[in-house]
C-alpha cells in the first residue's frame, strides 16, 4: 500500500499541490474570521450542582461584574483632587457598559423626614462644594458612619471604587475597550497628582489575559518557528530542507485556525496553545522523513526512488506516531469540560492534518529541486552525533546494570516526591509574579481584603422570614462567625441596612447602629415602606418574599484546597446557627464556580490521562500483537511522567489544570521515539531471522540520530513558553521540556536494555 501510495505522490504531484494550495486558502478565509473568547471557559457542565445554584443567584439578584479600582493618596479629600475624582466619575458613568459607580464621591446617605415618616436618599456629597471647610465636615460625618466601613483605606490614605459593568457588554468584543476606557480616565487622576492606582477585579484581569493572549498567539508562532528553523539549518545545513519543513507547519499554523473557526470554537487559553504545538510537533515528522531520504539517496544516489523509500518506510511509522500522539490530545474529547473537549477536537484534528501535509509537501517539495548535496548529508556522518548514539550503545551493551539502578532510584524519588504535591494552585498561580496585574491583586487582598467575590446565601423557608428578630440576629452572628476568618473582608448584607437605618432615626449617632428590637422594628419598617424607590433593598440584598438573604464577601485569592479547608471549617459552624432542616444556607458566587471548575478540570485531566494510556496500550497492543511489547514500552515513557511529578513535588508546583496537562501531551509525544524505534526494531528482526540483540543495536543505531534531533526540536520548542506571561503556559513548557528530554534518555537508554532483558528471559 505504501509503495502504491509514494508513486501516486510523486505521479499526481502538481494535482496534490494544487488541492493542498486550494484547501489553504479556504481554510484561511475562515482563519481570518476566528474570534476570541470574551466569556469565562465553560468547564462546568450545565447539569453541576454548583453551576445551577449560581445561575439560581444571578437570576434572583442580578450578574454583577465588578471592576475595582484602588486610589492610594493622602490627599484625596483636598478639595481639588476630590472635585477632579468627581469629575472623572462623572465621565466613566456616561460610558456605554457601566451600569453603576460606589465611590466616596457618589455615596448616597438616608435622612429622616419626621413629617413624612420616611427616610429621604440625599446624596452625601453635593455638587459643586466651595470650601475645603464644607468637604472637611462631610468627611467628618461620613466616618462615623459604620455602614460604610471600608469605603477608605487605613488612615484615610486613599478611597475604594467598585464599577459595575453591564454583563451584556462584559460577554462581548466589546469588554476590552470598556474596561480600558474605565482605566484611561481613572489614569488622568494618577497622572495629574503622581499617586498610585490599582486595579482589579475579574472583568480588569480577564481583559488584561485577553490582550497578552493575543500578544502571545504571535509571539510563540514567530519563536517557535525561528527556533525550530535555526536547529533544521545547524542539523541540515541545508536551506531547502529548512523551507520545505516551515512551509509544512505554516500551513499547519493556517489550517488550525481555519479548523477553530470552522467548527465555531473561539481562541481560548488552551486552543491557543495548538498553533505552536502544531509547529513543534510538525517539525520531528519533516526531520524523520528528510534523515531518511538523505540517508537512502547516499545509498543509492537516485532522488526519486530515495523519496518512494522516505514516504514508504517513514509514512508508515509516522502515520502510527501521530495518531498515538492525536489519541493522545482525543482523550480530552471523552471529558465532560467543554474547554477539554474543544481543545481535543482541534489538536488531534490538526495533528493528523498536519502529518498528511508532511507526507505530501515534503517528497512534492524536494522532487522539484535538485538532489541533495553531499555537505547535505554530512548531518548523518556527523561526529557528535555518532559519538552520542555510540555511547548509548556502549551503555546498553555494558552498563545495563547501572540503567536499571537509575530506573529504581528514578522511581523511588518519584514517589517521595508525587507525595508532596498540592492538589491544586490558585488564579494567581497563572500571574507573572512581577507583573502589576498580580501586585494590584496583592494590594487589594492586604488592604481591603481581596476582590474576587463569594456569596452566601440564607434561605429561612418562610414568607417574611426575614425581619423575624430571631432571624436577624442569626443572620448577624453568621456575619460576625464570617468576619474571622482573615481570607474574607468584612462581609454585607440586609441587616447593614437595618441597623443604618436605626442609626440615621436616632439622629446618626454611632451608638444605635445595632440590629432594632421589635418595636423599634416596626415603625422602622414603616419609615423603610415609605422610602423612595431608589434605593430597593429588595432587589439587591433579599429576594421578593423576604424569605431569602444573600451574604456579599470578597475573598483573598485562595486555591481550591484552601477553600475546601475553610469550607470544611465553617459548615459545622454554619450548622450550629442555622439548623439544616429548618434553613438552606448555600455558598455560591463566580469565585465559587472557578474553584470547583478547578477541581472539576482536574478531575476530567485525570481521566484524559488514563485514558491517553490506555487507549495508546491498546494501539501499541495492535501494532506488535504482544502485551509483553506493551509492558516494555510503556515503562520508559511512564518514568519520566513520574520523575515529572518529583520535581513538581520537591519545587512546590502545584497540581492544576496546566501543570497536569504535561503529562497528558508529554505521555503523547514521547511514546512516539518508542514507536519509532520499535518499528525500526521490528524491520531489523525480520531482517535478522529473529536476533534480538543485533536487531536491538541496529535499530538504535538508525534511529538514535533522528530522535536526538527531534528531542531537540521538541526541548526548545516548548522551552520557548517560558517567555509567557502566563504562569500554567510557564509550567506548561518547562515541565514538558523536561519530560520529553528525560522520555528521548529512557526510550533510548531503559528501551532497548528492557528489550535485551527480555530476551534473555526467553533463553
Amino acid at each position: 500500500m505504501w509503495n502504491a501510495l509514494s508513486s501516486i505522490i510523486l505521479k499526481y504531484r502538481i494535482l496534490f499541490a494544487v488541492i493542498i494550495c486550494v484547501i489553504t486558502a479556504i481554510m484561511a478565509k475562515h482563519a481570518v474570521n476566528v474570534e476570541y473568547s470574551v466569556e469565562r471557559a465553560k468547564i462546568l457542565p450545565s447539569t453541576h450542582q454548583v453551576f445551577l445554584e449560581n445561575q439560581k443567584f444571578q437570576k434572583t439578584y442580578g450578574n454583577h461584574h465588578v471592576m475595582a479600582i484602588a486610589i492610594t493618596d493622602s490627599n484625596f479629600f483636598n478639595l481639588d483632587n476630590f472635585t477632579t475624582w468627581d469629575n472623572l466619575c462623572n465621565k466613566i458613568y456616561k460610558i456605554n457598559g457601566v451600569d453603576n459607580i460606589i465611590s466616596v464621591n457618589k455615596l448616597s446617605k438616608l435622612v429622616k423626614d419626621t413629617a413624612e415618616q420616611k427616610f429621604e436618599i440625599k446624596s452625601w456629597f453635593p455638587k459643586n462644594i466651595s470650601s475645603q471647610e464644607i468637604l472637611d465636615s462631610l468627611v467628618l460625618d461620613l466616618d462615623k458612619q459604620k455602614f460604610y466601613d471600608g469605603i477608605f483605606s487605613d488612615n484615610n490614605t486613599g478611597t475604594l471604587v467598585l464599577i459595575d459593568l453591564n454583563d451584556e457588554i462584559i460577554n462581548s468584543k466589546k469588554r476590552d475597550e470598556l474596561v480600558f476606557s474605565i482605566k484611561d480616565l481613572s489614569d488622568q487622576y494618577s497622572k495629574k497628582y503622581d499617586v498610585d492606582i490599582h486595579y482589579s477585579g475579574m472583568p480588569y484581569m480577564r481583559s488584561v489575559q485577553s490582550v497578552s493572549l493575543k500578544k502571545e498567539i504571535t509571539l510563540f508562532i514567530f519563536l517557535t518557528l525561528f527556533i525550530t528553523s535555526f536547529i533544521l539549518f545547524l542539523f541540515f545545513r541545508s536551506f531547502k530542507a529548512m523551507f520545505a519543513s516551515i512551509i509544512v507547519v505554516i500551513l499547519g499554523v493556517i489550517w488550525a485556525f481555519g479548523f477553530i473557526e470552522i467548527f465555531n470554537f473561539k481562541i481560548t487559553l488552551l486552543t491557543a496553545l495548538v498553533p505552536p504545538l502544531l509547529i513543534v510537533i510538525g517539525i520531528p515528522n519533516c526531520i524523520f522523513l528528510i534523515n531518511k531520504f538523505h540517508n537512502e539517496y547516499r545509498n543509492n544516489n537516485n532522488k526519486i526512488k530515495s523519496l518512494k523509500i522516505m514516504i514508504s518506510k517513514i509514512g508508515n511509522i509516522t502515520l502510527l506516531t501521530n495518531v498515538t500522539t492525536a489519541t493522545g490530545f482525543a482523550a480530552f474529547i471523552l471529558t465532560n469540560s467543554q474547554s477539554l473537549r474543544e481543545f481535543g477536537i482541534v489538536s488531534s484534528l490538526n495533528i493528523i492534518a498536519i502529518f498528511m501535509l508532511s507526507l505530501i509537501i515534503i517528497p512534492i517539495f524536494f522532487s522539484f529541486f535538485s538532489p541533495p548535496k553531499p555537505n547535505h548529508t554530512k548531518h548523518l556522518d556527523r561526529k557528535w552525533v555518532v559519538s552520542i548514539v555510540n555511547y548509548l550503545i556502549y551503555l546498553v551493551k555494558s552498563k545495563r546494570s547501572v540503567i536499571y539502578y537509575i530506573t529504581i532510584s528514578v522511581i523511588i524519588l518519584g514517589c517521595i516526591g508525587l507525595t508532596q504535591i498540592n492538589r491544586t494552585g490558585n488564579l494567581s498561580d497563572d500571574f507573572n509574579k512581577e507583573d502589576v496585574l498580580y501586585n494590584d491583586l496583592k494590594f487589594f487582598e492586604n488592604k481591603y481584603g481581596g476582590v474576587l467575590p463569594l456569596e452566601i446565601l440564607v434561605n429561612t423557608k418562610k414568607r417574611n422570614g426575614l425581619f423575624k428578630s430571631y432571624n436577624l440576629k442569626k443572620v448577624e452572628e453568621l456575619s460576625a462567625l464570617l468576619a474571622e476568618y482573615p481570607d474574607f473582608s468584612k462581609p454585607s448584607s440586609y441587616i447593614d441596612f437595618i441597623k443604618y437605618t436605626k442609626q440615621v432615626y436616632y439622629n446618626n449617632n454611632p451608638d444605635y447602629y445595632t440590629l432594632p428590637n421589635n418595636q423599634e422594628q416596626i415603625f422602622l419598617t414603616k419609615y423603610i415602606s415609605n422610602t423612595t424607590s431608589k434605593m430597593n433593598m429588595r432587589s439587591m440584598l433579599v429576594d421578593s418574599l423576604n424569605q431569602e438573604a444573600r451574604i456579599s464577601l470578597r475573598i483573598k485569592d485562595l486555591s481550591a484546597t484552601e477553600m475546601d479547608d475553610i469550607m470544611i471549617d465553617l459548615a459545622p459552624k454554619i450548622s450550629s446557627i442555622f439548623d439544616p432542616e429548618k434553613y438552606d444556607v448555600i455558598i455560591t458566587g463566580t469565585t465559587k464556580v472557578l474553584l470547583t471548575g478547578t477541581k472539576y478540570l482536574l478531575q476530567n485531566l485525570f481521566i484524559s490521562l488514563f485514558l491517553v494510556i490506555v487507549l495508546i496500550s491498546i494501539f501499541m497492543a495492535w501494532i506488535f500483537s504482544s502485551y509483553r511489547m506493551v509492558l516494555i514500552s510503556l515503562i520508559p515513557n511512564l518514568i519520566p511522567l513520574l520523575l515529572t511529578g518529583a520535581i513538581m513535588g520537591f519545587f512546590g508546583i502545584a497540581l492544576k489544570p496546566s501543570t497536569i496537562l504535561v503529562f497528558s501531551i508529554a505521555f503523547g509525544i514521547s511514546v512516539d521515539d518508542t514507536i519509532h524505534f520499535l518499528a525500526k526494531y521490528r524491520q531489523e528482526l525480520i531482517l535478522n531471522k529473529g536476533l534480538i540483540k543485533k536487531s536491538v543495536f541496529s535499530a538504535l543505531k538508525e534511529t538514535g540520530i533522528s530522535m536526538l534531533y527531534t528531542s531537540v526540536v521538541l526541548f526548545f520548542g516548548f522551552f520557548i513558553f517560558i517567555a509567557s506571561d502566563f504562569g500554567g503556559t510557564v509550567a506548561l513548557g518547562l515541565l514538558v521540556s523536561i519530560t520529553l528530554l528525560v522520555a528521548m534518555l529512557s526510550n533510548l537508554l531503559l528501551l532497548p536494555a528492557l528489550l535485551l532483558t527480555y530476551e534473555e528471559a526467553l533463553g
